[in-house]
């Protein structure tokens, strides 16, 4: 099925049921979406054509309108996000070609700065702000002037949006996706969580990420169910807006649960219609479950995934955790994994060589919603995509009980001295001191060693180099050869992606920039 259809369908069944819930009040039902969408596929089609329309917005209306208006042509939605620097913005424009611009009040200097690098044929401006530039029109204004009723010669293909991986090694990369393939990513999501058109939900993750795309919006408005829009994200107003609106469910990465869990602890909001919680895109700690379940509810899915991937590869339910604490999981409904022997990035892993339980190896995968390739990018491609599955460089286990683990990244391996090291394992016996709070492992470049083991810890006592040398040499749980021989103590919080990931080359320029 491809999801214009499950969309069309929903339109169908709920017309009056409130779809979008803004948080600033406005409430827009299925028929009203649908109807704007249109207008807004038609302007934009009357406009640039078959040419893809990017769109640099926070959690808005105009969002969510122009990734269903982006099916209804066939041409993928260009999602930008509002974080990225504006070599970045300029580099996604440029890949994928887009003609096209809508932007809100927050991005007008971004966008502006866009246009004026030229190739933009049209844009379209939603907000208040006075924005004089010759190519902007009013967003309102614009869906005023639009035919109600789809352009006849629509849809033109069968594109349903390109999203971007996290870039936090190289240059994001451009996935673009049809519109089957995210259908089976909403349709296993909703399967997941059992979502229906009861359900209300709150989307405060940046909505131009895979995981809020596919792995939110599209499940909730297939199921025909309300979403509601945290503009940016803020963990007292997060829960301002479950109690107003009853939210049943919730999407948040570790970061943000943290930051509700804390607020909660103290304020108390009325939470009791929560249902499920989602989270992912970085380690869940047993202690963020138990917090979590405490504070706000029991019921939380610790999700795995990447961008190339749809929504999630695996999913985690809250009964299998309290057993296996850590887990991501097993596979999904739609998708088939493996762990296999771990191979370098130049070459292929072989499917048959999966390792046995306890044993490291990296993930790969296959199932009908996944992406089959980058936009203009060949080099990347042949290292991600192959015999049709997809490479994940991610290290794993798997348990007696097939259940995975994540243990690191390929792409992190440190080879020091001729031994393999994972960032993850030393991580994990630093972040056992009593005074660390935070630990990021990574390997620097030597002349003897080929790398050195670094460690950056982050702490609020009085913790030196000395102090965590000794302690490495002390414990048991990790080899004298995997200590790190080099660190940097602060105080300030490790630099992080929107969905968690550490930004490790942060940490290199900002404490090892003159090594």
């Amino acid at each position: 099925m491809k999801l214009r259809e499950a969309f069309a369908r929903t339109v169908r069944c709920y017309p009056e049921q409130p779809a979008v819930v803004t948080d600033d009040g406005r409430s827009v039902t299925y028929e009203t979406l649908d109807e704007r969408s249109t207008r807004l596929a038609n302007a934009v089609q009357q406009r640039v054509g078959e040419r893809r329309c990017a769109v640099l917005t926070l959690n808005g209306l105009p969002a969510v309108e122009s990734m269903l208006a982006g099916n209804k042509r066939g041409v993928g939605t260009v999602q930008l996000s509002y974080r990225a620097t504006a070599a970045e913005l300029e580099r996604m424009v440029e890949t994928a070609s887009a003609r096209a611009l809508v932007f809100d009040d927050a991005n007008v200097d971004a966008a502006l700065a866009l246009l004026d690098n030229g190739g933009f044929e049209a844009a379209i401006h939603a907000g208040d702000r006075s924005v004089d530039h010759e190519l902007v029109e009013s967003y309102e204004a614009v869906l005023d002037d639009a035919p109600r009723d789809l352009d006849s010669a629509l849809p033109v293909g069968e594109e349903c949006g390109v999203l971007y991986t996290s870039g936090t090694t190289d240059t994001p990369k451009a996935v673009p996706f049809d519109q089957e393939q995210l259908w089976y990513g909403a349709i296993q999501v909703i399967m997941e969580h059992g979502i229906d058109e009861t359900d209300t939900a709150l989307c405060t993750t940046p909505w131009y990420h895979m995981v809020t795309t596919d792995a939110w919006l599209y499940p909730h408005f297939v199921a025909g169910a309300t979403v509601v829009l945290h503009t940016s994200f803020d963990p007292t107003e997060a829960l301002e807006l479950i109690e107003a609106h009853e939210v049943s469910g919730l999407l948040a990465v570790p970061t943000q649960l943290r930051a509700i869990n804390g607020v909660q602890r103290d304020a108390g909001f009325d939470v009791d219609s929560l249902g499920y919680i989602r989270t992912g895109g970085s380690i869940v700690t047993e202690d963020l479950v138990e917090a979590t379940s405490e504070y706000l509810t029991d019921q939380v899915y610790n999700t795995y995934g990447m961008t190339e991937a749809g929504p999630d590869l695996t999913f985690a339910h809250p009964s299998t955790q309290a057993e296996h604490p850590g887990t991501i999981g097993k596979s999904s409904f739609s998708w088939e994994i493996r762990v296999v022997e771990t191979v370098p990035l130049d070459e292929d892993p072989d499917p048959e060589a999966t390792v046995d339980a306890g044993e490291r190896g990296e993930i790969i995968a296959r199932g009908p919603g996944m992406s089959t390739g980058y936009i203009d990018n060949p080099e990347a491609e042949s290292k991600t995509y192959f015999d049709g599955w997809l490479r994940t460089r991610d290290v794993a286990t798997v348990d007696e009980d097939g259940y995975l683990y994540i243990v690191d990244r390929v792409d992190n391996m440190i080879v020091s001295g001729g031994e393999n090291v994972y960032p993850a394992e030393v991580e994990e016996t630093l972040e056992d001191h009593s005074a660390v709070e935070e630990v990021c492992v990574f390997g620097l470049d030597d002349d003897q060693w080929g790398q050195v083991v670094t460690a950056v810890v982050v702490t609020d006592g009085d913790l030196s180099a000395e102090d965590l040398d000794t302690y490495c040499l002390e414990t048991d749980t990790l080899a004298d050869f995997k200590r790190p021989r080099e660190y940097a103590v602060t105080a300030d919080p490790l630099p992080r992606t929107d969905t968690g990931t550490v930004v490790r080359s942060d940490l290199v320029d900002e404490h090892f920039d003159d090594r």
